[in-house]
């Protein structure tokens, strides 16, 4: 870097390009502890407020995770994989006996936990029951679920079910719902999932968000809206997942249907 595009870059920034390609050379692996605000000052004649202002913008660029009364730390780049339509498919689901979300992080070698903290039944919000073809006062099951890789929190999803197919079923009123999770349960309704719509975006976490995910500093979240058919082509669940954007990845595979085609097979 030249000595005019010094003088024109502040200093912070230099300092945080200098720390990321130490770290994007591999000089600092994942997991390792970037030096103090005040070793890297002494090392690099710079103000602490300076050091502090690097460490942020590499927190920022999701390099880094800043942990409170710990240090600065390089983030581990290991995402685990959402897998489309291939993580609701009966086959997996018979060979497992297990949810999507337990089949999918098993398969990536990491250990599954998932807690349903919560289960009550409510009227639903507007935007559920469009996607669920219900009066906004139709009562739902509401189920709240977190979910965890090797202990770590990835993310949350709350799932709507219509009442009158989660009344009288573990669906409404338990949280263990046996071998095969949810989706077994609702084959047992009478709704076999065939066909999902995913809708995805992104945006910065909460406050509660981001202590209850552990999300750092400048991570965003992404949100998949989730809404599964049945063998009638209806809708019968609608789950929004919010998910921690640094420690998840998405990875779809599916065909590409002619419109018309698909318009004739719904006919």
């Amino acid at each position: 870097m030249d000595d005019d595009q010094q003088r024109s870059e502040p200093a912070s920034h230099l300092l945080a390009e200098l720390l990321r390609g130490i770290i994007t050379r591999g000089e600092l692996a994942p997991g390792d502890r970037l030096p103090s605000e005040r070793v890297l000052a002494s090392e690099h004649r710079v103000a602490r407020n300076t050091a502090r202002a690097a460490i942020r913008l590499l927190a920022d660029q999701g390099l880094v995770d800043v942990q409170h009364g710990r240090g600065v730390f390089v983030r581990h780049p290991r995402k685990l994989l959402r897998f489309g339509a291939e993580r609701y498919s009966r086959a997996l689901r018979d060979e497992t006996g297990l949810s999507p979300f337990r089949a999918e992080v098993t398969q990536q070698h990491r250990t599954p936990r998932v807690d349903c903290t919560s289960i009550q039944q409510t009227p639903a919000p507007a935007d559920v029951a469009e996607r669920l073809g219900l009066n906004q006062s139709d009562p739902v099951a509401r189920r709240e679920n977190w979910y965890y890789a090797d202990d770590e929190p990835v993310q949350y999803g709350v799932t709507w079910i219509p009442w009158n197919i989660a009344e009288g079923s573990p669906l409404g009123n338990s949280a263990d719902l046996g071998p095969g999770s949810l989706y077994a349960r609702f084959e047992d309704t009478g709704h076999s999932i065939t066909t999902i719509r995913e809708e995805v975006t992104a945006r910065m976490p909460s406050p509660d968000e981001s202590r209850r995910l552990q999300v750092p500093d400048g991570v965003p979240v992404l949100v998949v809206t989730h809404t599964g058919l049945n063998q009638h082509h209806r809708p019968f669940e609608v789950t929004v997942f919010t998910m921690r954007a640094d420690l998840n990845g998405l990875d779809y595979t599916m065909p590409v249907t002619d419109p018309q085609r698909l318009k004739e097979s719904r006919l």
